[in-house]
């Protein structure tokens, strides 16, 4: 059994029960981890304080990751209530409506922009301003999707992001490794999410993944919370730097 009891874990992206960020907060709770959830604006407040009270010691917090005065007060407020943290989970991604559902080459640049800032960059800003507290290593974990390598119907610019930001997990983890902090992916399959909601037809690629995917279902946001848990553990101290795929195997199917 995995003992995190005594170790803080910092989640950023947390909307509604749905989300998978609420699935890794449960998993890391349940083995004993002391959470410190972050929510991205005043609107995800009641669901995000709702939820946290679940959790034994879970504490909320505010902080719009597209901004680097929020991300350096939001773990100022974090260091003042926990000296040392050792996990940091990044689910956070968001591009315009518009930069989905249209064709990937109608692509604005300022949509593109916002896309790899939020989706992206963020990672890296909130992986520099966690730095300082990991003083006992640790491990830092992303979301990403297959569309980052292969082409999804109306991914578009969010599956360009991705590929960004799986390289940002590599560099990071260069960077990084000697501090003994690890930095890793997890490749979820489609789940029904808030996010999911802006993808057309995306009942095409849920229906695509159960028939084709050697376990012939879809993963649950859980079973993503269950390989987060993993990784945050000692039981992956010698893994950083990788993309994990929980898809029930879809990624490895050709037809």
């Amino acid at each position: 059994m995995i003992d995190l009891k005594g170790k803080v874990a910092v989640v950023f992206g947390l909307a509604n029960k749905r989300s998978i960020a609420w699935a890794i907060c449960q998993k890391l709770s349940e083995a004993g981890a002391t959470l410190a959830i972050c929510y991205q604006s005043e609107r995800l407040q009641r669901d995000a304080e709702t939820l946290a009270a679940e959790l034994p010691s879970a504490k909320t917090y505010r902080c719009d990751v597209s901004s680097d005065e929020e991300i350096d007060a939001v773990f100022a407020q974090i260091a003042a209530d926990f000296p040392v943290i050792y996990t940091v989970v990044h689910a956070v991604a968001f591009a315009p409506a518009d930069a989905i559902k249209n064709d990937f080459l109608l692509t604005k640049r300022d949509d593109f922009r916002i896309a790899m800032d939020v989706s992206v960059y963020s990672l890296i800003a909130v992986a520099r301003a966690a730095a300082p507290l990991m003083t006992e290593g640790g491990s830092i974990l992303t979301l990403t999707y297959f569309g980052s390598d292969k082409v999804f119907p109306n991914y578009n610019v969010m599956g360009v992001a991705k590929a960004g930001l799986e390289s940002s997990v590599r560099y990071l983890a260069a960077s990084l490794g000697p501090k003994n902090i690890r930095v890793n992916a997890i490749s979820a399959g489609p789940i029904k999410t808030l996010a999911a909601r802006g993808i057309g037809d995306f009942s095409k690629i849920l229906n695509a993944v159960e028939e084709r995917s050697p376990l012939h279902r879809n993963v649950e946001a859980i079973e993503v919370g269950k390989t987060a848990l993993f990784l945050s553990s000692d039981l992956a101290s010698g893994i950083t730097g990788e993309v994990t795929f929980v898809d029930c195997g879809y990624n490895i199917t050709g037809l």
